[in-house]
């Protein structure tokens, strides 16, 4: 078995399909940075299967690191949570885009500058580990606004400040622009609906400098505090986890716990294309089956053949011994090839149809 880095798969610029790997990823990657929210948790309970497959990748030698766009909470706060949930980590093994977005802020305003702060104490604490001054009016003579997710309870006044200093050319900050945020009850406004809400306010005519995921501060904060060698981004989130792998030329493991469900999933354009394909973090411990080009326009993954048919994916096979998600993914994957590849040859995003009834996921 022979791992690749992703920019050595990608010499046509776009994965075609899933990569394979014979050993376990805990193997075959020093060090995962794990998203938080839909990946280990959602809403403060742990995801099925993850505690149990995170233990089992310490054990087996892989460095564990949550790199999170949720600016909310601090380090130390999400090392507890982790902690309670029956996966013992600490304060330094959390990266944050709060983290990120008070280094960038740091790096081009004076030490001891005020700060407007639109967010929740993670991104406070950032902001005074940086030599930062959180201020709460636009009348505090801020010199720079920065937005970050505060949670569902806070005030729309705290908006209203922000849009002030930034109608008055403060220069504006996000600690990242996810749309969204998976939850306990669903899918809700993330910090980028929040960054909306300002730019809406103010016209249209400003841009903040965001810092997370998938953009390269938050790839930067993550680099220098981990010192991973051979990393593996394990995400659930194509837009940020995988566009940011990609971005940082690392493999990239895309997990179906979280916002992604599998149509969107073969629907994804090439920077959005995850190096491995699983159900949970349980994939962290298993190899990931090859997805292979059958020679008649069809791939091949475990038991599975999906091709493309009047513009339309095929599925064929049925699950080996074991029935289940395991087999399951590995239609997936071989779907992945099917549709990727069509809609790299120009044939458009092919119609998912009928060809997930058959599937348990």
């Amino acid at each position: 078995m022979t791992v690749r880095n992703d920019r050595e798969r990608r010499n046509d610029g776009g994965r075609k399909r899933p990569g394979g790997s014979a050993a376990p990823l805990s193997g075959a990657y020093d060090t995962a940075l794990l998203d938080l929210d839909g990946v280990v948790y959602r809403g403060g309970v742990a995801v099925p299967h993850a505690v149990e497959a995170l233990g089992a990748a310490r054990e087996d030698g892989m460095r564990l690191a949550y790199v999170t766009n949720n600016a909310l909470r601090t380090p130390d706060a999400v090392a507890a949570h982790l902690t309670e949930l029956g996966v013992p980590a600490e304060a330094g093994d959390v990266v944050t885009s709060a983290q990120a977005v008070a280094r960038l802020i740091a790096d081009e305003v004076p030490e001891g500058s005020r700060v407007l702060l639109i967010g929740g104490e993670g991104l406070a604490v950032a902001l005074r580990e940086r030599g930062l001054v959180p201020v709460e009016s636009a009348d505090d003579d801020p010199a720079a606004v920065v937005q970050g997710y505060g949670g569902p309870e806070l005030p729309w006044k705290r908006f209203a400040e922000a849009a002030y200093a930034v109608g008055r050319g403060v220069p504006w900050y996000a600690s990242n622009t996810d749309l969204t945020i998976p939850a306990a009850r669903g899918i809700g406004p993330g910090n980028g609906a929040a960054v909306e809400v300002v730019r809406i306010a103010t016209g249209g005519r400003f841009e903040p400098k965001a810092a997370g995921k998938p953009l390269p501060p938050m790839h930067r904060e993550t680099v220098l505090r981990t010192g991973a060698e051979r990393p593996l981004v394990v995400g659930d989130r194509l837009d940020t986890d995988i566009e940011g792998a990609f971005n940082g030329g690392v493999d990239s493991l895309l997990v179906l716990t979280g916002v992604t469900d599998v149509p969107q999933l073969l629907a994804a354009v090439p920077e959005h294309r995850p190096t491995y394909v699983a159900a949970d973090l349980r994939g962290l411990l298993v190899g990931q089956p090859e997805v292979v080009a059958d020679g008649a326009g069809g791939f091949v993954c475990g038991g599975w053949r999906a091709s493309v048919e009047g513009g339309a994916l095929v599925l064929d096979g049925k699950p080996g011994e074991g029935s289940g998600a395991v087999d399951a993914m590995d239609a997936v994957r071989a779907l992945c090839g099917a549709a990727w590849t069509a809609a790299d040859a120009g044939a458009g995003v092919p119609v998912v149809g009928e060809a997930l009834a058959r599937l348990e996921l």
